[in-house]
């Protein structure tokens, strides 16, 4: 009897997926129009124009997000050129020929050399002689928190003390209490940290987890409204994930992802701006089996799907990423009556919010 209960509601999960999830996928963007880190409006001339060997609008949009303090901006954008960079760097190093102390050039040379010695078997002792060179990006531009950024990563690549790092969170904070860049430094930090103290296995111990869960709950407790920020602590969440650690503290998990939630809804649906953070905020819903929300949030995605997080748990991150909106409409369906009307718009409109599931029941 049990055997039989248990295919028939196989059965009509199926047929209840067959039915709602063509409806479903409505809502979303076609698979063909989905796009990986697609570059905003003002990036994008300058990635083509550096395709072509000109630097000179890189130079003009870096030096507008110095001069207006746009540093989360800068911060991103600096990133982006840089792993343009890594592997077409003519255009860096005509730049750099032509003006070789300009302060945006410095900061991108400097993120440039960091990138491409975490990559080196060497890492610590190449990111150890880099030192002057962020010295140097951080003197140019005295109130620009970027360089301090990086100054936080080449610390924790190099296995810098507390005192140490702190001395340079300081120095962060300083300059922009609230960047995004220095505090998500900061956790990879303390991750590191961890893994250091504990080993890198999927037995790390729940106190572990926590100091670095608190520090990201402080931090967006401090945050500005809107500030991404906010997002903190399901990165800390991410963090478990990815160590595999066998004590996930739920119900702090839940809670992140419920404040990211209300973050993410203050943007506008299919906005570049928090790509990274919805991204990474549905890989937890996910995981968490919080398939409505995780649905609702990959209509607010839209078309921009990005690396992080997907690359870290595949080689494929676009496909991944497909996938895990493909399993999430399977799973809201499933939910749905073979009666029930499915209407696009989030919540209420057609089909209740299904039930969570545990660290088990997961996409990833």
């Amino acid at each position: 009897m049990v055997r039989t209960m248990s295919i028939l509601r196989a059965l009509i999960g199926t047929a209840r997926s067959v039915r709602h999830a063509p409806p479903l996928a409505a809502a979303l963007p076609p698979d063909d129009d989905v796009l990986l880190d697609a570059p905003d409006e003002r990036l994008a001339p300058a990635l083509v124009a550096a395709a072509l060997s000109d630097p000179e609008p890189a130079a003009k949009l870096l030096a507008t997000t110095r001069d207006a303090a746009e540093w989360e901006n800068r911060d991103r954008y600096v990133a982006r050129l840089a792993t343009f960079a890594y592997s077409r760097d003519e255009w860096l190093a005509h730049w750099l020929a032509a003006a070789p102390r300009d302060p945006d050039a410095l900061l991108l040379k400097a993120e440039l050399a960091v990138r491409r010695a975490w990559q080196s078997p060497a890492r610590a002792e190449r990111l150890r002689e880099l030192g002057p060179l962020i010295d140097a990006a951080a003197e140019a531009t005295p109130r620009d928190p970027v360089p301090w950024r990086l100054a936080l990563d080449h610390a924790r690549g190099t296995h810098a003390g507390h005192t140490a790092f702190e001395s340079l969170w300081e120095q962060a904070v300083r300059r922009s209490p609230h960047h995004y860049g220095c505090h998500v430094a900061a956790l990879k930090y303390l991750s590191a940290q961890c893994r250091a103290l504990w080993g890198d296995t999927p037995h790390t111990p729940r106190s572990s987890h926590r100091e670095c869960l608190d520090f990201a709950e402080q931090a967006a407790e401090d945050a500005l409204p809107g500030s991404l920020v906010q997002a903190l602590p399901v990165r800390a969440a991410f963090a478990q994930f990815l160590a595999g650690s066998g004590t996930l503290q739920e119900d702090r998990i839940d809670a992140a992802a419920d404040r990211a939630l209300a973050l993410s809804a203050q943007y506008p649906q299919g906005d570049p701006w928090p790509a990274e953070v919805r991204n990474l905020l549905v890989y937890v819903l996910v995981r968490r089996g919080r398939w409505q929300d995780a649905l609702e949030e990959f209509r607010r995605i839209g078309p921009y799907a990005t690396s992080f997080p997907w690359a870290l748990v595949s080689g494929d991150p676009l496909g991944r990423f497909l996938d895990a909106r493909d399993a999430v409409r399977a799973e809201v369906a499933r939910t749905i009556p073979l009666r029930g009307a499915v209407l696009g718009g989030g919540r209420g409109a057609g089909y209740g919010r299904a039930g969570r599931r545990g660290p088990d029941g997961h996409y990833a």
